[in-house]
């Protein structure tokens, strides 16, 4: 099976988020993933994955914890002089993403343990099921990133000697820049959070 038939998903046309989040509100507070206007993509994951079905739950503490996931993914965003160790750099773009990922995620009210549990450090795999539940960043791009950092740790193991490195598919530090920074405004815009003081661009 390939990395796109895996985890990518295509959310163009499905309801938007805020169509769904007022619907939520009228309802009880907590809704089973069936009745989600995502149901069927997140039942296509759940039995592509072979994951447990996750019940969604929207919560003030999960708010609250999205928000500061957001602000930490800002914080580790790679600094541009970082980028000349390239491993160290794929290494935090890792970081940076999942965190950023995870921040829709637990806004829209996946649990922290079940997101720990079924994606863990797979970048692409939390890229599927944000666009999946409306996060709509249906980038090429992104998601061929999302591949060379699944797992992110991967990028930070010592190697011994004549080990290969990971693939990092010909990506380059300013591209990678700019899929992270279109990512982090992406996760901002959709759940509302505000930037963090003095973040870098």
């Amino acid at each position: 099976m390939t990395s796109r038939d895996y985890f990518l998903s295509d959310s163009a046309g499905a309801t938007s988020r805020r169509s769904l989040l007022q619907g939520l509100a009228a309802a009880p507070v907590m809704a089973p993933v069936i009745s989600s206007p995502w149901a069927e993509p997140l039942a296509s994951l759940h039995a592509d994955c072979g994951d447990d079905p996750a019940a969604i739950m929207r919560t003030k503490e999960g708010r609250a914890l999205s928000r500061r996931r957001y602000h930490v993914a800002e914080g580790f965003f790679p600094a541009a002089q970082e980028r000349a160790d390239w491993r160290g750099y794929l290494y935090r773009a890792g970081i940076t993403a999942q965190l950023a990922l995870s921040s829709h995620l637990l806004d829209m009210g996946f649990a922290d343990d079940w997101c720990a549990r079924h994606i863990g450090l797979r970048v692409a795999k939390s890229l599927a099921y944000a666009n999946a539940t409306g996060l709509g960043h249906d980038c090429p791009d992104m998601a061929r990133l999302a591949v060379v950092l699944t797992p992110y740790w991967r990028w930070n193991q010592v190697r011994l000697f004549g080990e290969p490195e990971p693939d990092d598919d010909g990506l380059t530090a300013p591209q990678v820049h700019a899929l992270l920074r279109a990512l982090l405004d992406r996760v901002r815009d959709v759940t509302g959070h505000p930037r963090p003081r003095g973040r870098r661009s």
